[in-house]
């Protein structure tokens, strides 16, 4: 029986087996140190990801990652019991490829011998408090699959490692569990959790990251480092250190090896004879022999005491081993279940002013995240012509590339420096631009016209040329969704009348009214009736035709009172104040910290100039002006439950010598008791309450910072009765501070840095060098609690996966094809085609996502079944493969580390199966990753 029981274990998961043989040996009545040598690499911070990766103006940052990689692989060949790390797949991908043949065999022996070991894997290490999770698993699969084509088995990633961000998400933890990662390690915890955690032996868990998903599919291994992510104080051995080398001559008179072993470790708040070191910092290891060197003596000396009695045992390691240690112990893991936002590290300076900085780089990179999904669809729908077609060569490989940097922890963040944030931008943009030629292939392809089509980058400031310049141009509209909607459509136009039509020649209800600021016409163009839905993955035509070109409208003047009593619930703009001082420390706010100067914000303006703009069958409108940096527009589009308000303000003034967070306040009479609840990463829900940790009695020392919590795409409060949900157009800041209140941080701009290593203030300066101007959507609904999951996750997947809009010059031949729908049927409401994307030739991945919670809606909170062979119309389901969330296993040879955990009085989920092969059922929050064998019709 043992024979088959130890030929059961190989069977179940070759590469643990592999990966445990190449852990090194550990003493079991010993305490062992695991070494674990490592860099951190920013992918942007203080230089952008070019100069970071050649070494370039290191008058900025002495750093250069080519020759971290060129000394480590050196390094590691002159002896076999040295380790090495590696996480950020976007710098090591263009070295790999930079490689000799001889070198690249070299490094696939270090891999496959687990000397040199992959972490995390992703393109880069993900911010967790500003990403929006489809952007974070794209960004892992894309690092994934790197390391999967490259290395094959020994390359996957075991461990998730996010040493730098600033507060992890729950739904962080959840995405990792579900692409099969044994554990995940973290360096910074707030500093009042770090305490009281150090003292009970609980600095590692096991986090449950989702109430909707059955245990253990979102259990996750999870450990504080002791020290970060850098060595021991007096142990960092970099030539960017200052600590003493090992002197270990003893006819010097320097000789320091007793004083360095004696003072090398001491670790009481871990719970086993296991701890981990980590042995490096940012950009460390530019020359290894003087890291090698150090630790080889090191490990010497510490381990030659042990013939006197020591009962210290220290050896080179790797995340992955240090685990595997921990799991063989077979002890009882405390439990989490909330997240660690938000995260201070001292009294009074908390990290939470970064979940708003850059707001204009946020949103663009949550539009860039949408038209790379479009892209990818209609690549995939488009076939093959859509890379090479009549517009030239196109592809989507580059916008990938340029998300997955986006979603560095310094870059959506906002806390890199300015010309790094250009940089970012400029490279979402050199993205699209090759997505473009990619999209115009693809829509010939489906519409059979190879007319010439624009895309208007500026509607956000009412600008197209086509549309102002032209009495009559088509509109084509993509819907990236599965589902139908009804999106309605802002134009810039050079006439007061225009008529509107559909691919069937319907009428389209539209409006001409004027642009408040700019005093520039805007077409309103929108319809709840079935001529102008979207359908799902859809292509559709609208025509615009002005026969006359008459004269700008005046819009009529309404006095102040008239208005401001409906709307003064959403009139409520402030702004915090930051100095260069404040009484109790000499924090400030900056890139990275929210510290006001007080609780109590300063009102920009009690009253608002406020003007009808439009009112018809169409839309609603009225503008207020609260100052001349300061407005918003509120409009009520017919047939929808919910209200816009379209926010501008900008330039943010700084004359007074006065930094400025400007927030909006939405008070109603809606007795929420200090609770108030945010979303992770866009996915699921959490409950936050005023003043409140639920895993520690928090001494709350700043009232505003301290209860300020990330939301990607939503926010609520409620009671029994109402509930007002935010839906957010990217990712930023909210609080509830008062009963009944919801606040959003909406744009900072400060005159002081914070101290935490950007070396600069946070003030844009916009396109006039005054300060930037930053524009946005709120979305607004009041209803029931009960209902209200069914009104708010259908609109804030709407607000992530946008219409694309393309224009083109007069009207479409006799022969354009007006309509296309890439599914045969619209998706079940609980479902959202979260991926589709071509994979290799015949073969194409899609996820399909359950998009609520358990219990949170009585419609649509229950399993719900998908027939992979009839979801296409214009793809043939010639098979399907389950594969892990990161694309980079199939399903069936997932075998994660098992964990025992305390109990939970709380009921656990339950799921329902798949009914046959070819229907998938997806279970509240689940996310089910194909990959299909498809032909095209």
């Amino acid at each position: 029986s043992e024979v088959k029981l130890l030929l059961l274990y190989l069977s179940t998961d070759n590469g643990l087996v592999e990966s445990l043989q190449s852990c090194p040996a550990t003493n079991p009545s010993m305490l062992n140190v695991h070494l674990v040598p490592h860099t951190h690499d920013d992918v942007g911070w203080l230089k952008t990801v070019d100069q970071y990766y050649y070494g370039d103006r290191n008058n900025i940052q002495h750093a250069g990652v080519q020759y971290i990689l060129d000394s480590v692989i050196d390094q590691l060949q002159k002896d076999p019991a040295r380790r090495f790390i590696y996480v950020e797949t976007a710098f090591f991908y263009r070295w790999w490829r930079q490689q000799s043949q001889s070198t690249q065999r070299i490094v696939a022996q270090l891999v496959n011998e687990g000397r040199l070991e992959f972490i995390n894997g992703g393109w880069c290490m993900s911010d967790e408090a500003t990403t929006h999770y489809s952007a974070v698993i794209d960004q892992m699969t894309l690092g994934l699959r790197f390391l999967n084509d490259t290395f094959g088995e020994c390359g996957r990633p075991r461990v998730a490692w996010h040493i730098d961000p600033f507060g992890h998400a729950r739904e962080h933890a959840s995405i990792f569990a579900q692409m099969g990662y044994d554990g995940f390690f973290f360096g910074r915890l707030d500093y009042q959790d770090k305490a009281r955690r150090m003292k009970t032996k609980e600095m590692e868990m096991l986090w449950r990251a989702s109430e909707s998903l059955t245990p253990p599919l979102a259990d996750l291994f999870t450990g504080v480092l002791p020290n970060g992510y850098n060595p021991p104080e007096g142990f960092c051995w970099d030539q960017s250190c200052d600590d003493a080398p090992i002197r270990d001559d003893p006819d010097l008179e320097d000789y320091n090896v007793d004083e360095i072993v004696q003072k090398f470790l001491n670790a009481a708040f871990y719970k086993t004879n296991h701890i981990i070191m980590t042995m490096g910092s940012d950009f460390q290891y530019e020359n290894a022999n003087l890291w090698y060197k150090n630790m080889d003596k090191l490990i010497k000396y510490v381990n030659a005491l042990q013939a006197k009695g020591s009962k210290v045992n220290v050896l080179y390691s790797t995340p992955s081993c240090y685990l595997q240690e921990l799991n063989l112990a077979n002890l009882t893991w405390p439990l989490k279940t909330d997240d660690f936002f938000p995260y201070a590290d001292d009294a009074h300076d908390f990290w939470t002013g970064y979940f708003t900085s850059r707001p204009a780089l946020k949103l663009y990179e949550r539009l860039s995240n949408s038209r790379l999904q479009t892209c990818n669809q209609l690549e995939v729908l488009g076939g093959p012509k859509s890379k090479s077609g009549p517009f030239g060569e196109g592809d989507s490989d580059t916008m990938s590339k340029a998300m997955g940097v986006a979603q560095h922890h310094d870059a959506v963040s906002g806390t890199e420096k300015q010309h790094v944030a250009y940089d970012y931008a400029r490279r979402l943009a050199t993205g699209w631009a090759h997505c473009e030629v990619l999209v115009r292939n693809s829509l010939a392809v489906l519409s059979g016209s190879e007319a010439p089509r624009v895309f208007c980058e500026n509607l956000n400031i009412s600008v197209c040329p086509l549309t102002e310049s032209s009495h009559k141009f088509s509109m084509n509209v993509y819907n990236p969704l599965g589902r139908t909607v009804s999106w309605p459509v802002r134009l810039p136009v050079n006439g007061s009348v225009y008529s509107v039509t559909d691919a069937n020649g319907r009428a389209v209800d539209s409006q001409v009214g004027n642009v408040f600021i700019s005093l520039k016409c805007t077409c309103y163009i929108y319809d709840m009736k079935s001529s102008c839905l979207l359908p799902l993955l859809s292509v559709r035509w609208f025509h615009c035709l002005s026969p006359h070109r008459n004269m700008y409208q005046k819009s009529e003047s309404f006095q102040k009172n008239e208005v401001m009593c409906v709307f003064v619930l959403f009139g409520n703009y402030r702004y915090n104040a930051s100095a260069g001082n404040n009484k109790e420390s000499r924090q400030t706010s900056g890139a990275y910290i929210f510290r006001p100067n007080s609780s109590d914000p300063f009102v920009i303006n009690k009253t608002a100039e406020t003007q009808i703009v439009t009112v018809s069958s169409t839309v609603q409108e009225v503008t207020q002006r609260f100052s001349p940096w300061v407005s918003q527009v509120v409009r009520l589009y017919e047939g929808h439950r919910e209200l816009e308000l379209e926010w501008t303000v900008g330039p943010v003034p700084v004359a007074d010598g006065l930094g400025k967070e400007v927030i909006t306040r939405l008070d109603t009479d809606i007795k929420s008791s200090d609770y108030f609840y945010t979303d992770s990463n866009g996915r699921e829900v959490l409950e936050r309450r005023k003043d409140y940790r639920p895993t520690w009695e928090l001494k709350q020392t700043e009232p505003v910072a301290g209860n300020y919590y990330p939301i990607n795409s939503r926010a609520y409060i409620k009671d029994d009765k109402h509930q007002l949900t935010v839906v957010t157009d990217r990712s930023q800041g909210a609080s509830s501070l008062y009963n009944g209140s919801l606040e959003i941080m909406l744009h900072r701009r400060l005159l002081y840095d914070d101290f935490r290593g950007v070396g600069e203030p946070l003030s844009e300066p916009g396109e006039f060098s005054d300060g930037l101007v930053a524009r946005g959507r709120l979305l607004l609904t009041l209803s029931p609690p009960d209902t209200a999951a069914d009104v708010h996750r259908p609109l804030a997947q709407g607000m992530v996966l946008q219409p694309l809009l393309s224009f083109q010059d007069g009207t479409p031949s006799a022969n354009t094809k007006l309509e296309f729908s890439g599914l045969q049927t619209s998706l079940p409401p609980a479902v959202h085609l979260l991926t589709l994307s071509q994979w290799d030739k015949d073969t194409a991945l899609i996820r399909l996502e359950h998009q609520y919670q358990a219990k949170e809606s009585k419609t649509h909170s229950q399993p719900v079944t998908v027939n992979l062979q009839k979801l296409f119309s214009t793809l043939e389901v010639l098979g399907a493969s389950e594969m892990s969330l990161g694309a980079n296993q199939w399903k069936e040879d997932m075998n994660r580390l098992q964990w025992n955990t305390e109990k939970t009085s709380k009921p656990l989920p339950l799921s329902a199966k798949d009914p046959s092969p070819w229907e998938v059922t997806l279970n509240p929050m689940e996310i089910r990753t194909l990959l299909l064998r498809v032909r095209q019709l």
